[in-house]
């Protein structure tokens, strides 16, 4: 049953104006759409520039058959996949590595007593390694006269075009380079989908994890990726005490992204990556906020 959307609405322009339109119809997905997303539609579909103040009123969702063949209803949120676990207080990311601590610095109730009645805020206080959540390594991280975060540039952790590689860790744990071949990896982040994410802050999270071979990693290399990411416990096996994944990616300043989740919701390519860090300096490790941005093609 095709559903539609009609109501009044007003929009003003950052340049003087406004346009105004009353028992307004337009076609919708599903059952109902939020006033923030109709704007974002109207704007959208009207192609309209310098949009100011908007207003929605008089909604109502009628039963109709959809006036399109095909309908341009977009909003921002259905771009972006969050990509991130959690980080919260207590999370043990990495077996003999300390929890984070998160409390306040500066409660709401002990703030009350600097400012005006009714007025109130918190400051918080994080204590943490930064090898915690979804974190991304840097040269630094590895290599004492690598890049750092500071040094890093921007086009580095942002919008980078990238793949995802499917290998069920029911498959195999040990990824090689054979299960490389066939994908587009050339200045691409690479993304490896394992599904061991399942296990997140379970004990089974932590050993025994799907992990990239040295052949793999010389593989990417030599393919020139530009950033590799996982959703496993460790890009390398953690059962010795070398690093040959973490050694040649980063020494060849290709960065890291360890786990990551909801690879399962990525399509195979048509989208960009990003994962970016505070502007430290001195620090080749620190949580992200990573995120994959759909193209248009794949909504």
């Amino acid at each position: 049953m095709e559903k539609r959307v009609q109501f009044d609405f007003e929009i003003q322009f950052t340049n003087g104006g406004n346009l105004k339109g009353e028992d307004f119809r337009l076609d919708i997905i599903g059952e109902d759409i939020t006033d923030q997303a109709l704007a974002d539609y109207i704007i959208a579909d009207l192609k309209l520039l310098m949009v100011g103040e908007t207003k929605i009123w008089n909604k109502k969702i009628i039963v109709e058959p959809h006036k399109r063949k095909v309908i341009a209803q977009k909003t921002a949120a259905d771009l972006f996949i969050d990509l991130s676990h959690t980080i919260e207080h207590g999370l043990i990311t990495y077996k003999g590595l300390p929890a984070p601590i998160i409390c306040d610095y500066l409660s709401r109730e002990d703030s009350k007593k600097f400012y005006a009645e009714g007025t109130e805020f918190q400051i918080g206080k994080i204590e943490m390694v930064t090898n915690t959540g979804t974190y991304i390594d840097c040269p630094f991280h590895r290599f004492q006269d690598g890049k750092d975060l500071l040094q890093v540039g921007l086009e580095c952790f942002a919008d980078v075009d990238a793949v995802v590689i499917r290998i069920p860790f029911l498959t195999t744990l040990e990824i090689t380079e054979a299960h490389l071949k066939n994908h587009e990896i050339r200045n691409r982040a690479v993304l490896i989908h394992t599904g061991w994410d399942a296990h997140w802050n379970t004990e089974k999270y932590y050993e025994h994890h799907p992990h990239l071979t040295e052949g793999a990693a010389i593989y990417l290399r030599d393919c020139q990726a530009k950033l590799v990411g996982i959703d496993s416990h460790n890009i390398d096996s953690t059962t010795g005490k070398s690093r040959p994944v973490h050694t040649t990616l980063l020494g060849a300043e290709i960065l890291i992204v360890e786990h990551l989740c909801n690879l399962y919701l990525l399509p195979t390519d048509g989208f960009t990556f990003s994962a970016i860090p505070p502007k430290f300096k001195g620090v080749g490790t620190f949580p992200v906020r990573a995120m994959a941005k759909l193209n248009s093609s794949n909504k």
